[in-house]
């Protein structure tokens, strides 16, 4: 495999919360409906506890996954595959909140493989394509019985009211380590970039439509799925170290996100921009242009295109006029 390959919308129905307008109003066409409000891009993780539900499938029907572990030293390239095998270390998604998500968070690695057997935790980043209010970690030291009292009885407000509020705008980002409780505002899109696993736990559920007591812990009940939280205060200027305003290039998100993913926002302005070869996923906000990798014949770019690059296609010329994030794994 060397020719890039487009990918169609991927996402997952019935979502316990809101939203799904601006993908569609993104790609052109998704799903209908107002509770698809992600859209998984090149993925080879499932929704937790799903046998297919979340994996990517080519515009032939094969999946992403199958594709990948038949030739991975074409899509990850040789030293990809000498430090991780056939595992992509990768999960792109659009995501539109049309409601203000619940207050949750994501275990870390050594929790998820010691408590769930997985290779991965789930590190996120946020590139923002429509603002507003998001929350992120404790201002001040949490108490685990407080936090206990807090999920169980339901205390929304107690817990948004510990938590830091920014505002984000259009071109920001938003890196959210393991652990660190979070919530996006009603609203807010962005293009995110994780771990490729689909692991979070539930501090809020009340009002949404989920059991966030059977459904909130990973099937590991609260008295262990908590152990994975951050209950640090978190200083105004370490939470403004995870947010990066208005980023380009390698600046695109926070150094700290590095060691699990990486991504970059790139504008075009007429002139090619040759971009190293490497697997990647390109997500394409606005305008139209080229892409020409070096192995594989040119094909058109534009807006609401998402594409899964391998490293078989060698260097990519991109060129026209538009915007793209471009979505990658850690550096071996």
């Amino acid at each position: 495999m060397t020719a890039p390959v487009y990918l169609g919308s991927n996402q997952p129905p019935d979502r316990f919360y809101r939203g799904g307008g601006k993908i569609r109003a993104l790609r052109g066409t998704a799903a209908p409906g107002d509770r698809v409000p992600e859209d998984w891009i090149a993925s080879t993780t499932t929704l937790f506890g799903a046998a297919e539900t979340g994996l990517s499938r080519l515009p032939d029907g094969r999946r992403f996954i199958d594709v990948v572990e038949a030739d991975p030293q074409a899509w990850l390239g040789p030293d990809h595959v000498a430090a991780w095998g056939a595992d992509t270390k990768l999960l792109v998604k659009l995501l539109d909140a049309g409601q203000r998500l619940p207050v949750h968070l994501h275990p870390g690695q050594p929790f998820a493989q010691a408590h769930l057997g997985r290779r991965h935790g789930k590190a996120e980043a946020w590139y923002i394509l429509d603002g507003g209010p998001v929350h992120l970690g404790f201002r001040r030291d949490v108490d685990r019985a407080e936090l206990d009292a807090w999920v169980a009885g339901q205390d929304t407000e107690a817990m948004l009211e510990a938590m830091h509020t920014l505002d984000v705008a259009p071109g920001d980002s938003v890196y959210v380590p393991p652990g660190l409780p979070h919530a996006i505002g009603a609203g807010v899109f962005i293009a995110e970039v994780q771990e490729p696993e689909d692991l979070s736990i539930l501090l809020e559920w009340k009002g949404f439509a989920v059991d966030g007591e059977a459904e909130g812990h990973l099937g590991l009940g609260f008295g262990t799925a908590l152990e994975a939280a951050d209950l640090r205060g978190w200083p105004a200027d370490a939470i403004r170290q995870l947010v990066i305003r208005q980023g380009l290039g390698a600046g695109t998100l926070a150094d700290l996100s590095k060691k699990y993913f990486r991504a970059e926002r790139l504008k075009i302005s007429g002139a090619a921009e040759r971009l190293d070869a490497g697997f990647g996923v390109l997500v394409v906000l606005d305008g139209a242009g080229t892409l020409t990798p070096a192995n594989a014949p040119a094909s058109p770019l534009a807006r609401g295109d998402t594409v899964a690059v391998p490293f078989a296609a060698g260097d990519l010329d991109v060129d026209g006029r538009l915007s793209l994030v471009r979505c990658r794994p850690p550096q071996p």
